[in-house]
């Protein structure tokens, strides 16, 4: 038997969230990333790591508020914690490789490729991880076609979003690629909800698990608390926001201008054309 699968039972309120959370999720990982580029070596790691986390945990966040709206009108819905739990872990790990090897390599060329291939792979194993904890008197079944088609295009939205912090542009291109990013990304988990169909099983029954409102809604205060954190850390980094190169210390050293249009020290300062004989006359004396 058939069950009747309904992905928007509050309506546009669940996509509308979940599309917010994953564009601010991916602002704060493509700034973090963009700001990844401009520091130190030793300084790195630090927001390669942050940006790695805010992306899976805004992921993670917009599929599970998506799946707040999925309803199986035969049979109720309960989510297993450790197949949940384990969905944001593959999302921040798989993510985090793809922009370690971009923050490392280069948005540009093979780094970009597979660096976006893998951080793609990511998010698609996250919801289909995701989907595997749902617990249902049924059995999921995909259409191979359109599970290929959400995969390509979770790949192109990652990539894409890559090469978007390798620009090192200001605050509005990021603000544009993020938007972008969340469009992608919700677009990708709602073309995999298109391809599930619910078998229902003959024997009625409950299923093992917790509901959504008893385990989703704790779950998601965590990496809820961590963007509104990881939010906080960019409003008050300057060069976060705007996406500007450092300043190098040697720029203020004495003997190395700052900026080209100081003249050299060395030079006496050519004078105006009506200054030329007070300057001449004004010596006249001294030399006699």
């Amino acid at each position: 038997m058939q069950g009747t699968v309904d992905g928007f039972s509050y309506g546009l309120v669940t996509p509308l969230v979940a599309y917010l959370m994953a564009c601010l999720g991916g602002a704060l990982g493509l700034r973090c990333t963009t700001r990844s580029m401009l520091v130190a070596q030793s300084w790195r790691p630090g927001w390669l790591a942050l940006g790695s986390a805010a992306i899976g945990s805004g992921i993670w966040t917009m599929h599970f508020i998506a799946m707040m709206g999925f309803k199986v009108k035969e049979t109720p819905i309960k989510y297993d914690m450790w197949l949940t739990f384990a969905s944001l872990g593959v999302a921040i790990l798989m993510v985090g490789i793809g922009i370690f090897i971009v923050g490392y390599r280069g948005a540009s060329g093979t780094a970009l490729f597979t660096g976006g291939t893998i951080t793609g792979l990511g998010i698609a194993s996250m919801h289909y991880l995701g989907m595997a904890g749902m617990r249902l008197n049924g059995k999921l079944e995909y259409n191979t076609l359109t599970v290929s088609a959400s995969v390509v295009i979770a790949v192109v939205a990652a990539t894409a979003a890559l090469w978007a912090a390798g620009q090192i542009r200001g605050f509005l291109w990021s603000v544009g690629a993020s938007l972008v990013m969340g469009l992608a990304v919700s677009g990708m988990h709602y073309t995999g909800m298109a391809a599930l169909s619910v078998h229902l099983h003959t024997t009625s029954g409950t299923p093992d698990g917790d509901s959504p409102a008893a385990l989703l809604a704790p779950l998601m205060i965590g990496p809820l608390a961590f963007l509104l954190l990881a939010g906080v850390v960019v409003m008050f980094d300057p060069l976060m926001v705007m996406g500007k190169p450092d300043r190098r210390p040697a720029d203020n050293k004495p003997g190395i201008p700052a900026h080209p249009a100081v003249p050299h020290p060395g030079r006496r300062p050519s004078p105006r054309p009506g200054q030329r004989h007070e300057h001449r006359s004004s010596r006249t004396p001294q030399n006699r």
